[in-house]
């Protein structure tokens, strides 16, 4: 089996991040993908988030229907900072014969090594680069392993969405619907 674990905040989750699950699937051959909300990511430690709740129900809107795909919420039940290592070492015990990929952005690359036990990170997953747009191409710190998505870049960001909210400009072309009227009824990020 082949098994992508695509982490991050998702505050809020859009079609970007929607867009990059669907080319990993494409690309790599993923049986299935996993979306992981972080509790606090411990590069973003003085943001402020969505409550998690409201997170997990947004990523379940989104992702309602897409048969690979699916959400775990781990790390928010662990609560605290999350640590990629503690949920892939979860999916290498659980899933000992599957083939792991984790996906990260490529601002994350150059930044392998301050992650928790990066040798056990690169032992444990091939790393899958979600480029941006006009990004320059991606080299790998040693010991990691990885390639580059070549497909859908899209230069959109949940701070985007979230400064949209806060001027009143709409964000219906950049989430899904429903993840769009769950914003608008939370009355978050205003």
């Amino acid at each position: 089996m082949k098994l992508g674990l695509y982490g991050g905040s998702f505050n809020p989750v859009h079609l970007g991040h929607l867009l990059v699950a669907q080319a990993a699937v494409e690309e790599l051959g993923l049986d299935r993908i996993v979306f992981v909300p972080a509790a606090q990511s411990p590069f973003k430690l003085d943001s402020q988030h969505a409550p998690a709740a409201a997170r997990l129900q947004w990523l379940r809107l989104a992702l309602a229907g897409r048969t690979n795909c699916e959400v775990d919420d781990q790390e928010i039940r662990r609560g605290g900072v999350s640590y990629s290592i503690d949920t892939l070492r979860d999916y290498a015990r659980r899933y000992p014969a599957a083939e792991l990929f984790y996906l990260i952005g490529a601002d994350n690359v150059a930044k392998l090594n301050e992650w928790r036990e990066p040798a056990e990170l690169a032992r444990l997953a091939e790393f899958v680069v979600v480029p941006r747009p006009g990004g320059a191409p991606t080299q790998f710190p040693p010991p990691f392993r990885g390639r580059t998505l070549s497909g859908f870049p899209l230069g959109l960001s949940s701070s985007q969405i979230r400064a949209r909210i806060q001027v009143g400009l709409p964000i219906e072309p950049l989430v899904p619907s429903a993840v769009a009227e769950a914003i608008k009824n939370s009355d978050l990020y205003r």
